[in-house]
Order: structure tokens, then C-alpha cells, then sequence
């Protein structure tokens, strides 16, 4: 009897280190799974934000100017690295329309959100990101 009962100890160990190391590695592949989609997700909802600008009939280089007029004005002097359009808030009317962008420096990324009055683009925040 003592020694079925051993042999069934040594099959329920192996099996509990056997399920651990599946354990881990589930956790890792996860954990790197996550990543790959936090990335992916990012660049899908950038591409929606170019989409829906471009469906609404807001011309692209006209945000980008507005955005970069708007950057210069709140941080003279700076030269943005990189110019993205990450959000596009299409309300009813156009006073209640919003482009969201980010912009990267050398030093800080920074949080634009430009408003529009009277067909006009202007800065209705300018906040860095942490």
C-alpha cells in the first residue's frame, strides 16, 4: 500500500509542475499577445480617424496646417517631430467638431485638440502627455 501510495504522489506532483509551467507560459504568451494588440489596435484607430476625416469632407492638409499653427502658437519655437491624427469627434453642426491629435518633439509628446467655430480650426486645448 505504501508504495501505490508514493507512485500516486510522484503522477500528482508531476502533473501539478506540469500545469505551473503551462501556467507560465500562458502568462507570457499573453503578455506579449497584449502588447501586439495594444500596438495594432492604436494604428487601426488612427487609420479610422483618417477615414472619417476624409468621408466628412475635412481636408487633411488644412487640419494639419490649423494643427501645426495651433502647436506653434502654444509652444514657439518647438519643431514637432511627428504630427498625428488620433481622434475625430463629428458632432452634428460643425461648431461641436473636434480633431485630436498627438505631437511628438524631441523633448515631450503633447495632446492637441483643435475645435472649429465658424468654419474656422483653432487650439481648444494643448495639454502634454505624461
Amino acid at each position: 500500500m505504501d508504495t501505490l501510495l508514493i507512485v500516486v504522489l510522484v503522477i500528482l506532483g508531476i502533473l501539478l509542475l506540469l500545469a505551473l509551467i503551462g501556467a507560465v507560459a500562458a502568462t507570457r504568451r499573453n503578455r506579449a499577445g497584449a502588447e501586439s494588440f495594444t500596438a495594432s489596435l492604436t494604428a487601426v484607430d488612427r487609420q479610422l480617424a483618417h477615414a472619417t476625416a476624409e468621408d466628412h469632407g475635412w481636408e487633411r492638409k488644412t487640419l494639419d496646417a490649423a494643427a501645426r499653427a495651433a502647436f506653434a502658437e502654444h509652444r514657439p519655437g518647438v519643431e514637432p517631430a511627428a504630427l498625428e491624427l488620433t481622434q475625430i469627434v463629428d458632432e452634428p453642426g460643425t461648431d461641436s467638431d473636434l480633431a485630436i491629435y498627438r505631437i511628438a518633439t524631441a523633448e515631450t509628446t503633447t495632446r492637441l485638440t483643435l475645435g472649429r467655430r465658424d468654419g474656422e480650426w483653432y487650439a481648444k486645448a494643448v495639454e502634454d502627455e505624461r
